[in-house]
């Protein structure tokens, strides 16, 4: 299994819009192989921005790394650019491989 989770700062007063934007959003996840389960963390607040991170679960880090090469990855992502001013800086991704799991 494979963790892949980005991290943002979103701006004090952009929180909502955010969320709805994530909400809104067709990320066509459930038809990609290899995927598990998503979920949109809302983290701590700090001084000038709240932090909120993705965090996707994926049977294997190779099918992780298909979805970022295929054309529903770029539909997901098409308009992502056009909601910088929500962000103090971009997103900052990190990917994890599972060593161990319980349920």
């Amino acid at each position: 299994m494979y963790i892949a989770m980005n991290r943002f700062q979103v701006r004090h007063g952009h929180e909502t819009e955010f969320e709805e934007v994530w909400k809104g959003r067709d990320s066509r996840l459930k038809d990609v192989p290899g995927f598990v389960e998503f979920h949109l963390l809302k983290g701590p607040e700090h001084e000038d921005y709240r932090l909120y991170s993705s965090h996707t679960l994926w049977a294997s880090r190779e099918d992780f790394e298909a979805w970022t090469k295929s054309e529903a990855f770029r539909e997901a992502h098409r308009s992502a650019g056009g909601n910088r001013h929500m962000y103090l800086e971009g997103p900052h991704f990190e990917g994890f491989d599972v060593v161990q799991h319980m349920k």
